[in-house]
C-alpha cells in the first residue's frame, strides 16, 4: 500500500528529517516484499494502486496507510483480539482458488503470542482440511475479527501461516488438534459504519466437536440428494 517505492537509506533520511516517525518506517523495514533492485515494496497489491488511480482514492488511501496500517499488533489490538470469540479466516490453494472459513471458541481462543505473532486453535470438524490443505500449498491468509456486540467494530489481519501440531489436551474442552500459527504482516481497522449491532445470547450448549449429525446441523440445505460431477452414478 502506498505509491512509490522507498529504500531503507530513503527512510531513515525521512526520520532523521523528522518526516517520517520510526513506527512509519516499520511497516518499510519490518516483512515488506522488496523489488529485485532490493527496494522495499509499499504495502497492498498492485491493482490495488491501479484502481486507486483510475477511481481517484488515491489521497484516501495514502490516509489510512499512514494512520490505520501497522505490519504488528498494537496493545490495544492485541487486548481486542483477546475478548473476541469468532474469526473469518480467509486462504487460498497453490491455484489461487479461495476458501473462507468460520472459527469460533470460548473469549481468547486465538493467543497472541508477541506483536508480531498469533495463533489460532483447530478443533475436530469435517475432516475436510479445507483452510489446512491451503495453508499447506500457499501459506498466505486473511483474518478478520468482528465485534458486533460491545464495540461494533472490526480488525483485520494479514500474514503468512504455517501449522503446528498440537500436545496432549489433558481433557480440556473444545479439544484442539493441532494450532495454526500466523506471522503478522498487516493489521488494520474494519470500521463500524456498517456494522449491525447484534445482541449476543446465551452460547452454552453449543456441541464443541462432536460428531451428532443432528447437533451439526444435518443435512440442512438439503445437498445430499443433489448430483455432483466427481461422484458416478451409482
Amino acid at each position: 500500500m502506498g505509491v512509490s517505492l522507498v529504500t531503507d537509506a530513503q527512510v531513515a533520511g525521512l526520520i532523521c528529517l523528522g518526516l517520517v516517525s520510526t513506527v512509519a518506517a516499520g511497516l518499510a523495514w519490518n516483512g515488506r516484499r522488496r523489488s529485485p533492485a532490493g527496494q522495499v515494496e509499499p504495502p497492498g497489491s498492485g491493482g490495488e494502486h491501479t484502481l486507486q488511480r483510475r477511481y481517484g482514492s488515491q489521497d484516501r488511501a495514502r490516509r489510512f496507510y499512514r494512520q490505520q496500517l501497522l505490519d504488528r499488533l498494537n496493545e490495544q489490538m492485541v487486548a481486542f483480539i483477546g475478548r473476541q470469540e469468532m474469526v473469518w479466516i480467509a486462504t487460498a490453494d497453490g491455484h489461487g482458488e479461495c476458501d473462507c472459513s468460520f472459527r469460533a471458541g470460548p473469549p481468547g481462543f486465538v493467543q497472541v503470542l508477541d506483536a508480531w505473532t498469533l495463533r489460532y486453535p483447530e478443533y475436530r470438524g469435517n475432516g475436510v482440511m479445507a483452510s489446512l490443505g491451503n495453508i499447506l500449498e500457499n501459506p498466505h491468509v486473511g483474518l478478520v475479527f468482528l465485534d458486533f456486540d460491545r464495540e461494533r467494530i472490526g480488525l483485520h489481519i494479514n500474514g503468512t501461516a504455517r501449522i503446528v501440531e498440537a500436545g496432549e489436551c489433558n481433557g480440556v474442552r473444545p479439544r484442539v488438534e493441532r494450532w495454526v500459527e500466523v506471522r503478522v504482516q498487516e493489521a488494520y481497522i474494519h470500521c463500524r459504519k456498517h456494522l449491525p449491532h447484534l445482541v449476543k445470547a446465551d452460547g452454552a450448549g453449543r456441541a464443541w466437536g462432536t460428531d451428532d449429525a443432528r447437533a451439526k446441523g444435518g443435512d440442512y440445505f438439503g445437498a445430499s440428494c443433489e448430483p455432483r460431477s466427481w461422484v458416478a452414478d451409482s
